[in-house]
């Protein structure tokens, strides 16, 4: 064993949006010893932090990760950050939530028995919750959404179900997170969004329902980082089980985030049709048997949840952690439109969309080579923030971008009078 007085701290999902950061932010403190487990490793592993490839499907593969960090650090580790599990935006059913989120969790609580672990933090969603009238705020005693709308919150509500009967002497830290987005978005119902709007697709004019009704809540990346260190720091003040809500205190509406890409991407108020979620899905259906437009990306379950309401009392996160969000969704839209417009082709491979048609013809070099290139380029993401910031530095960056259609959004006008059928959700852990 390898003592250098520093504790140990273990986060499994590494190369995750959330976990890479939190690994890296760990091991930059030079206070810890930060080991972490993926089944992926990081093109680029944090910083002297150890990455290992660990399968919490496989007891032996988890039993060897463990014993690692016994042979290196001794069996006493500070804090387990759990973000590793399964997530499938489509809302199908799916055997590796239990597989991976469910029975992984069980397997890690019951190898950690035989450590002493100061505390297991546990990152689960604001969408246990069952929905609220518009003003009543949801804590974390407030019922949960049984039986759930779909299969990834289903999970979650499983699995801290196992923790709560699992994790013996260890303390638990249940966190309970909005759906996360950055700066360059990455989060999958904004990012699919921005692009039916950007596209002047077909299913960017409608709503099942009324689209001002629902409300989702949503909390920036580095806002759930700060917790999950806050939680860390202050592990030896916390009880031996607590479940927070992390999430920002305003939720915007569907009709409110339609307007704001709408002015920032197009200049224009934009307008959202209300039509009956029956319709929206029948509609869904047509476009997809025809196939029109960017229906593939709404899914059955995302018309169910449009008129849900969903606003977050954090008032214990502030009390307990110290915590509150630095950042608003409504001040990083605009950040997340400058992306777009910056550089349109890394801001469509960053957050995982196909390009149009007529936005590959106006690559400057085929998709396959610079997407080749990107992956060799550790700093295309660094090039494209920096864009981001000259853009947004800009006097009229807030200004709307002309309403005047760009020329290549000729082959979209005759789709200006078609529908959407809304949806929110949540960013992939």
């Amino acid at each position: 064993m390898i003592s250098d007085g520093r504790e140990t701290i273990l986060v499994t999902g590494t190369s995750g949006r959330i976990g890479y950061p939190v690994a890296k932010r760990l091991a930059e403190s030079k206070s810890f010893n930060v080991v972490g487990f993926d089944r992926k490793a990081p093109s680029h592993p944090p910083p002297s932090a150890e990455c290992l490839y660990v399968d919490l499907t496989n007891e032996e593969s988890a039993r060897r990760g463990l014993q690692a960090i016994r042979d290196l650090h001794g069996d006493h580790i500070a804090s387990v950050i759990h973000l590793a599990a399964y997530y499938d935006f489509s809302g199908a059913p799916s055997p590796l939530y239990d597989k991976v989120t469910v029975g992984g969790t069980k397997r890690l609580l019951r190898l950690l028995q035989d450590f002493k672990v100061e505390q297991f933090i546990f990152s689960s969603t604001a969408l246990v919750h069952a929905p609220s009238e518009h003003g009543v705020r949801i804590n974390e005693n407030s019922p949960l959404d049984i039986p759930p709308k779909w299969a990834y919150p289903k999970s979650k509500i499983e699995t801290e179900k196992v923790i709560h009967a699992e994790h013996g002497n260890i303390p638990i830290v249940i966190l309970r997170i909005a759906g996360v987005y950055d700066d360059l978005c990455h989060s999958i119902p904004f990012a699919l969004q921005i692009q039916r709007i950007y596209e002047r697709d077909i299913s960017a004019y409608f709503s099942p329902g009324d689209p001002s009704a629902g409300r989702q809540p949503y909390v920036h990346n580095d806002d759930v980082v700060d917790a999950i260190l806050l939680a860390v720091a202050r592990r030896k003040e916390l009880p031996p089980e607590v479940t927070l809500l992390i999430g920002e205190d305003e939720s915007l509406s569907y009709d409110e985030q339609q307007r704001a890409f709408g002015r920032l991407i197009h200049g224009v108020e934009w307008k959202t049709w209300a039509i009956p979620p029956l319709v929206a899905k029948i509609g869904i259906q047509l476009l997809k048997v025809l196939p029109l437009g960017r229906s593939q990306s709404i899914a059955p379950w995302m018309i169910d949840v449009a008129q849900d309401n969903v606003e977050l009392d954090t008032n214990r996160a502030r009390k307990i952690l110290g915590w509150k969000p630095r950042h608003l969704l409504l001040e990083t839209i605009p950040k997340m439109v400058s992306g777009l417009r910056a550089d349109p082709f890394t801001w469509y491979r960053e957050n995982d969309l196909e390009l149009p048609l007529w936005l590959k013809e106006l690559m400057p070099v085929p998709e396959e080579d610079q997407a080749k290139v990107i992956a060799e380029d550790p700093h295309a993401l660094m090039q494209l923030a920096q864009q981001v910031r000259h853009e947004i530095a800009a006097p009229d960056h807030m200004s709307p971008p002309s309403s005047t259609p760009p020329k290549h959004e000729k082959h979209h006008d005759m789709m200006d009078m078609h529908m959407d059928p809304h949806m929110e959700g949540k960013e992939a852990e």
